[in-house]
């Protein structure tokens, strides 16, 4: 059983929803079926135009944004108990060694526990100041890109790959953290080309910098 449905099963009777985005521009088809495969009693929603990501500040997945009761986003955007030990991987075998292994799912766990502390008691929700200079700031060459990108995609629907993909290169250029605008172009271009040499290189490409940045809760260094 999905983790996020233990957590919502545990929870579910003190208000609490989980809302699963499924961020797919290859269309609803594509995501339903593993929706449909999860059975999942929470909501899951398929955002084929990025919308949530644009407006939360989104760059990767998986991430979360807590909202609360009022509406108000007392968490943005963030990395959701996923780490960069993947890194270390074993390409020929796809296989990790038992330590990331366990050192992984020691992360998804204390995410997990943060957001079920937080239902019951409010711990580690921000104030009002704290969240909004976390949220993510959407500059000219960001909005630039969510532009080029959703006119890539289009192009792409109508059968113009050529000139869609110099506008999703263009997105990608304007806006190198988003790894989800470069996902979806990759597998717009060829399905599986996402996870493939080309992803790992960009990944290599990173150096010390964090491909899943550690969010500012217990449990998880920096």
């Amino acid at each position: 059983m999905p983790v996020w449905q233990l957590l919502y099963d545990e929870l579910k009777d003190r208000s609490f929803m989980v809302v699963a985005v499924a961020e797919d521009s290859r269309g609803t088809e594509q995501a339903r079926q593993w929706i449909e495969q999860a059975k999942t009693a929470y909501w899951c929603l398929i955002d084929a135009d990025h919308c949530v990501a644009d407006l939360y500040g989104m760059v990767n997945v998986p991430q979360a944004v807590w909202i609360d009761e009022a509406g108000r986003v007392v968490r943005p955007a963030e990395t959701a108990g996923s780490t960069d030990h993947f890194r270390r991987m074993d390409l020929a075998t796809r296989t990790m060694a038992p330590e990331d292994q366990a050192a992984r799912l020691a992360a998804r766990t204390a995410y997990l526990g943060a957001v079920k502390d937080w239902v019951l008691t409010g711990r580690h929700a921000l104030a009002t100041d704290d969240a909004r200079r976390k949220q993510p700031r959407i500059t000219t060459e960001i909005a630039q890109a969510h532009a080029h990108f959703r006119l890539g995609t289009w192009l792409r629907a109508h059968g113009k790959p050529e000139e869609a993909d110099r506008h999703l290169a263009e997105a990608s250029r304007l806006h190198p953290d988003s790894w989800n605008m470069w996902r979806q172009a990759a597998d717009l271009d060829a399905v599986g080309k996402a996870g493939g040499p080309e992803f790992w290189a960009r990944v290599k490409a990173l150096g010390d910098r964090p491909y899943y940045p550690p969010p500012d809760l217990p449990g998880f260094g920096r």
